[in-house]
Parts: structure tokens; sequence; C-alpha cells
């Protein structure tokens, strides 16, 4: 108990520095703070979800002591990575039979909670900026105007920018629990094996219900519109990280599989718009379940004679 105690002491103090971060406004501090997480998850998944929340709490009120101010963006995002880190390792024993000895919190649950979580660190900054849809436009778009001259683009970045940054937390979510479980791995202390992460699902009915609310939400007034766009910007970005993992399961086998997963790889970070196609792919699996339906085809891979 005294190890978990220091350990999410030790992990909440280095968690409070990176949050801290953002205090130079300096783009490489931005990302800092955007890592401020993954002590959080360390001490989670390394050593308990008990040693995550005291991190969590620690973080919080580090920067709320040295702030002199409550941010409720730093403890959605500290108790955020608590919450990723418990689910991590929750299990049930298996009851399949299976050779597996426990059933693992399934990984599109927790891409699934990414996105929640990433659309409400987005709901947690806006009141910082602002009360009503029209004073977060009128802000935006006074930010914009600083750097940028184009009336057209400074439109665009009004409507973009919540929905970007639900998306940008929902993917700093995932990249941290990643990081996490891999440090974790490599020191030995991680208690799940490790999944096949080209084979997992998001719950269909669930994932596409809550995309469809979303959607239907971008049409209402205020800040439920805004934070709407933001919901089903996350959700899009969870399915695109489905499509990819379809991509990586369907490409299996196939000489031209590396030169395939690249280029669509940097076409994305280079151009953007593909990462669309990729949550059309995602959302077609989840209805059609189109890796099941080529590995049938496929058959069996062939075993050794010798």
């Amino acid at each position: 108990m005294v190890q978990i105690l220091l350990v999410g002491l030790g992990a909440g103090a280095a968690a409070a520095l990176l949050f801290a971060s953002l205090v130079s406004g300096s783009i490489a501090a931005i990302l800092l703070f955007y890592l401020a997480p993954l002590p959080i998850l360390i001490a989670a998944l390394g050593w308990s979800h008990l040693a995550g929340l005291i991190a969590a709490g620690t973080a919080v009120a580090v920067v709320a002591i040295l702030s002199g101010a409550f941010f409720i963006a730093v403890p959605v995002i500290a108790f955020g990575a608590w919450w990723l880190g418990y689910l991590t390792l929750l299990a049930r024993p298996s009851a399949n039979g299976s050779a597996e000895q426990f059933e693992w919190y399934p990984v599109g649950r927790l891409v699934l909670w990414a996105a929640v979580i990433g659309t409400l660190v987005v709901a947690a900054a806006v009141p910082n900026f602002s009360a009503d849809r029209e004073s977060l436009e009128a802000g935006l778009r006074k930010s914009s105007e600083r750097i940028l001259s184009d009336q057209s683009i400074i439109d665009l970045l009004v409507v973009a920018v919540p929905p970007a940054w639900a998306v940008f937390s929902t993917l700093t979510n995932l990249i941290n629990l990643w990081l996490a479980a891999r440090i974790v791995r490599i020191s030995g202390r991680l208690k799940r094996p490790w999944p096949d992460l080209a084979g997992w699902t998001l719950p269909p009915a669930a994932s596409s219900g809550l995309l469809a609310a979303a959607i239907a939400g971008t049409l209402l007034p205020g800040l439920i519109g805004v934070l709407s766009s933001a919901f089903a910007a996350s959700l899009l970005m969870a399915f695109a990280i489905l499509g990819f993992a379809v991509l990586h399961a369907i490409t299996r086998g196939l000489g031209s599989r590396t030169v395939v997963l690249a280029g669509t790889y940097a076409a994305t970070v280079v151009i953007g718009w593909p990462v669309l196609l990729m949550s059309v792919l995602g959302l077609v699996d989840t209805v059609f379940n189109i890796r099941g339906r080529i590995a049938s085809k496929r058959g069996p891979p062939n075993l050794p004679t010798s």
C-alpha cells in the first residue's frame, strides 16, 4: 500500500508539471500538456487503478494550488486517464471454456470511452472561453483574425475548431494509453495480455447509435450543437481508427501489404481527407463484418507439414 501511495504521488506530481507546461504557450508546451495523462496511466496499469486515482487527484490538486484557479478541463483529463486505466485492467473469469483465464474489457469499448472523454474535455474547456455559442464563435473568430486575413478560411476555422479539439483529445487519449501499456509491458508489470490490435471491434449498437444521435444533435442551436459536432467528430475518429485496424487485417498475407499501409498512412498525414475513407471502412466493417467475410473466404492458414 505504501508503494502504491508513493507511486501515485510521484506520478501525480509528474502529470502536474506536464499540465503546468502549458503556461509557456509554445507548441512544445501544448504537446507536453497532452502527455500529462501518461504518468497517471503508467501508475494505473503498472501498479493498480488506486495508484492511478491517487495520481489523478494529486495532479489536479497541485495544478489548482500552483495556478490559484480551478480549470475544469484538468480534472476531466486526469480522471479520464485514470478511468481508461481502470477499464483496461477490468476483467472477469472466462465462462466459455476458453484457454484464456480472463475475459478482458474489450478494446473497442476503450476506444469508445476515449472518444467520450475527448468530447468531455472540449465541454469542460468551452466555459473558459464563453457561456454561449455566439460568444464562443466570436472569440474564435477574433483569435483567427490575428493570424489570417482570408475570411472564408476564418469562417471554416470557427466551425472546425471544437470538433478538431475533440478529435485531437481522442487521439491523445489513445496514444497515451498505448504508450503507457507498452512501457508497463516492457517493465513486466502489465497484467493484461497484449491484444490483437487488428482484430478489435466497436460495439455495433452503441457506437452507431451514438454517432447517429451526435449527428442529429449538430442541428440543435447553441452550445449543444457545438458539443454534438465535437462528439460526432470524436466518434468518426474512433471509426477511422477501426478502419485502419480493418486495413491491417485484410491485407495480411498480401505481398503489397507494406506499400498499401505506408501509402494510406502517408496520404492521411499529408492531405488528411483519407481519414474519412477510413471512417467509412470502419462503419462498413461494424455493420457487415468485412474482416470475418474475408477471413472465411481465405480459409484457415496453411500449417507446416514437417
